[in-house]
């Protein structure tokens, strides 16, 4: 899992894309100005940054630039609207690694992030572990020495979700949004449902438990996190 910064002043499409990022598994940080932006990276471990060229208090362009001289040599793609060569080649000349227009294809957005990462030797983390427990992405099963449980998509993303945060509360909408997309026309009703499944299947395991909180929502337990 890596964690990617998301600068784009366009909050439905700031959402939209760390939503794809984090049903790749990875962990996005959104902001919406460039200089939040340089902010975060006080903040936090960045292993990518994908960044819009026109943002309020300071551009994308600059935002490069000043990473740059910096000395950050994380990975950099820039999103825009502008498709022109100049407005291209600015961002590269900045020190942005790859450039992609937008409105961008989820998919095309996915297979830049995995290059990216990938030349810069970041792993794309397919497997998490909460003790003895191993979640694999690909196969959507959860391990816990010999035994196997193989999970729906939904219920898979959903306990990952919740396991990667332990002991912090998600309503029913955030879980909606994030596990079934904010264009979701399912219920909050679904995800009760989601929840009592996962605690039929793991009701015998100890190494994690999925407690309601009256009148908020959900949160993961892990005894010792």
């Amino acid at each position: 899992m890596a964690n990617i910064l998301v600068a784009e002043d366009n909050k439905n499409a700031n959402k939209l894309i760390c939503a794809v990022l984090r049903r790749q598994g990875h962990e996005p940080i959104a902001v919406y100005d460039g200089r939040a932006a340089l902010e975060a990276f006080d903040e936090h471990h960045i292993d990518l940054l994908i960044a819009d060229v026109m943002m309020p208090r300071l551009d994308g362009i600059e935002l490069v630039r000043q990473l740059r001289d910096a000395d950050y040599d994380l990975p950099i793609l820039m999103l825009t609207a502008k498709s022109s060569q100049e407005d291209k080649n600015a961002g590269l000349m900045a020190g942005a690694d790859d450039y992609l227009t937008k409105p961008a294809n989820k998919q095309e957005l996915v297979l830049r992030v995995r290059s990216l990462l990938r030349r810069a030797g970041v792993r794309d983390e397919r497997r998490m572990e909460v003790g003895r427990v191993v979640l694999d992405s690909d196969a959507l099963v959860v391990v816990r020495g010999t035994e196997e449980v193989r999970l729906p998509p939904k219920e898979f993303r959903l306990l990952q979700f919740l396991l990667q945060s332990p002991g912090h509360t998600y309503t029913r909408l955030q879980l909606l949004d994030e596990v079934w997309g904010w264009d979701t026309e399912s219920s909050e009703r679904t995800v009760d449902v989601h929840i009592n499944r996962l605690r039929s299947r793991f009701a015998d395991w100890d190494d994690f438990r999925i407690e309601t909180i009256r009148g908020l929502g959900y949160r993961a337990v892990v005894p010792g996190a």
